[in-house]
């Protein structure tokens, strides 16, 4: 069983920054993909950023030049930057990891982390 723990949400002014980390309970190594999503209310989950595990790294145009996707093997752990925050980063953030098969592909999900960007 896959865990995957997220820390560092919170309330930050417009401008502002955010680190959010999230603890996988195995290596990194064991999953094709590293990504946030986030969703806020009544809204989809969308992706924010993810990362191979050969390091090639995809972020949504809103958040591009903003935001920054990195990982620490020894840790176990993937960071999420989050700078020059604004309003409309309000949502909660979900770390998710993707192994894929053959036959299909197997996503592993946190239980996610609000962040508030307001003034």
């Amino acid at each position: 069983q896959v865990q995957l723990v997220e820390s560092g949400g919170g309330a930050v002014q417009p401008g502002g920054s955010l680190r959010l980390s999230c603890a996988a309970s195995r290596t990194l190594f064991s999953f094709n993909t590293m990504a946030w999503f986030r969703q806020a209310p009544g809204n989809k989950r969308e992706l924010v950023a993810a990362m191979t595990s050969g390091g090639s790294t995809n972020y949504a145009d809103s958040v591009k030049g903003r935001f920054t996707i990195s990982r620490d093997n020894d840790k176990n752990t993937v960071y999420l930057q989050m700078n020059s925050l604004k309003p409309e980063d309000t949502a909660v953030y979900y770390c998710n990891a993707a192994v894929v098969f053959r036959s299909g592909k197997q996503d592993y999900w946190g239980q996610g982390t609000q962040v508030t960007v307001s003034s």
